[in-house]
C-alpha cells in the first residue's frame, strides 16, 4: 500500500473511507486487500461498514474473497453489540431461509453458528 493511501486511510474514522476504496477499486486492490481489511476492522467500532464489505465482497465474488469474508464477518460478530447488522449478514450470506438450515450450517460454519447464537441466544445450537 503506498504511503499517501496509507495516510488516508489511517484518518478514515468509521470504515466508510476504506469501503469506499474498496468498491471503487475491487479487482485493482486484491494485492491490499488483506491491509484494507485490517484498517477497516481497526476503525470501525460499529461493525456497520464491516458487514457492508463482508456483504459486498460475497456478492462480486464468494470464492475469491472467502478469507477476507471470514475476517470480516468475524470482526463484525464482536462488532456489533447491538445486533443492528447481523441479521442482514447472515441473509446476505446464507440465503433467506437459514434459519430453517441452522442445524446444517452451523455444523459447516463456526461463523454462522456464533452469528445463529448472537441473533437467536435461546436456540440450542
Amino acid at each position: 500500500m503506498d504511503q499517501n493511501l496509507k495516510k488516508e486511510l489511517a484518518a478514515d474514522p468509521d470504515g466508510l473511507l476504506t469501503y469506499e476504496y474498496i468498491a471503487n477499486h475491487i479487482g485493482l486492490c486484491d494485492d491490499i486487500m488483506s491491509e484494507l481489511i485490517d484498517n477497516m476492522i481497526l476503525v470501525d467500532s460499529t461493525g456497520q461498514f464491516v458487514v457492508s464489505a463482508a456483504r459486498y465482497l460475497h456478492a462480486i465474488d464468494s470464492l475469491r474473497y472467502v478469507e477476507e469474508i471470514s475476517r470480516l464477518v468475524g470482526a463484525a460478530i464482536e462488532k456489533d453489540r447491538e445486533r443492528l447488522y447481523l441479521a442482514n449478514l447472515v441473509e446476505s450470506l446464507y440465503g433467506a431461509d437459514y434459519a430453517e438450515r441452522a442445524e446444517e450450517l452451523s455444523l459447516a460454519d463456526d461463523n454462522f453458528r456464533r452469528i445463529y447464537k448472537r441473533l437467536i441466544p435461546s436456540d440450542s445450537l
